[in-house]
């Protein structure tokens, strides 16, 4: 939620025994517009006491300002895109309330006293309540106000108590496959091999201005272009480098440095830095492959292999920081 700027502030609802773990990574990871609140021993109302944040002072020091439009999400969901979430506010702010659905992939029956069958609903005309839901802030924390100790005891599903409590028939929108759950053990390697595969997505191709550099620089993406997508720029590494800080700012983590400078460290150092201060290497390793390209006339294989020596030692810091820096150098002869 916190890479989307327009949301104003992040209710982290957690269990007593875990608050302080949950402090620790959010200062570790630096994450803004962040509190930390404790839950309760039900969904409802670990829910509740998110929303009392913004209306009552005992559960913060301070008083957060009130949102027009509060959106509940669960951390099961990790991949939920920016699109989604604002369909389903502007859905909330037009009818008050609004959720996330999908298609049933699986009948659901009932069973009898005896362990029977008792019946079956019929697929095609329900679906599943996903995440994330919206809703005027208002009409959900009145809601809440009025539950009565089953409702927040034995309740899921907060849609039915804006419908309930505030006669609020919420906007369903259809949902996208990635609001899947990770439920269970084995979800959590497909967690983690959905979020390898982003990583390996994108790729920026840095090249400087040379004339040489920009064919290679050319040919480069253009490769690539079939399989994955290229952020491809041509720039000597600045730090106030517009173009190159919005990349990383969009959490980019693989890069290729074109250079025919030798051992140009200095501008990979400058890139390191850069990375290193986006904070996205503290939750993924950066892959960033330092591309020398001598087409000097004296070229030799001994000095190509002291510079490659060399970005092995930087490579060695670096790594301490999650970025996996790699050296490749290609000799380039024109023939006469």
């Amino acid at each position: 939620m916190e890479r989307i700027s327009w949301i104003s502030d992040i209710i982290v609802v957690v269990s007593p025994e875990n608050i302080e773990t949950m402090k620790t990574i959010i200062e570790k990871y630096g994450h803004k517009r962040v509190t930390v609140v404790e839950g309760g021993i039900t969904r409802h109302r670990s829910i509740f006491n998110g929303l009392k944040v913004f209306a009552e002072n005992e559960f913060s020091s301070h008083l957060l300002q009130k949102p027009e439009v509060v959106i509940i999400h669960d951390a099961v969901r990790p991949f939920v895109e920016e699109d989604i979430i604002s369909k389903v506010v502007m859905a909330a702010k037009e009818h008050g309330a609004a959720g996330a659905i999908r298609p049933l992939v699986s009948t659901v029956i009932a069973s009898a006293a005896d362990g029977c069958l008792d019946h079956s609903l019929e697929r095609a005309r329900y679906r599943a309540s996903e995440m994330p839901q919206a809703f005027l802030f208002d009409i959900i924390y009145d809601a809440y106000q009025q539950c009565t100790d089953h409702d927040l005891d034995y309740g899921t599903e907060c849609l039915h108590l804006a419908l309930k409590y505030c006669k609020t028939n919420a906007k369903l929108v259809e949902g996208t496959a990635d609001l899947w759950k990770v439920t269970y053990k084995r979800d959590l390697y497909a967690a983690e091999s959905i979020i390898k595969e982003n990583l390996s997505q994108q790729v920026c191709v840095i090249t400087n201005v040379k004339e040489t550099l920009a064919q290679v620089g050319f040919l480069l993406p253009e490769s690539l272009k079939s399989q994955i997508k290229v952020e491809a720029i041509s720039i000597s590494l600045s730090k106030n480098d517009s173009c190159l800080q919005n990349i990383i700012s969009g959490q980019c983590y693989n890069y290729v440095c074109v250079n025919e400078k030798r051992c140009a460290l200095q501008e990979i150092q400058e890139l390191v830095d850069m990375l290193e201060k986006s904070n996205i290497p503290l939750l993924y390793p950066v892959v960033l492959i330092s591309v020398h390209l001598d087409i000097s006339e004296n070229n030799s294989f001994s000095i190509g292999m002291e510079d490659l020596t060399t970005i092995k030692k930087f490579a060695r810091e670096a790594k301490k920081k999650n970025i996996l820096v790699y050296g490749l150098l290609i000799q380039y002869k024109t023939s006469l």
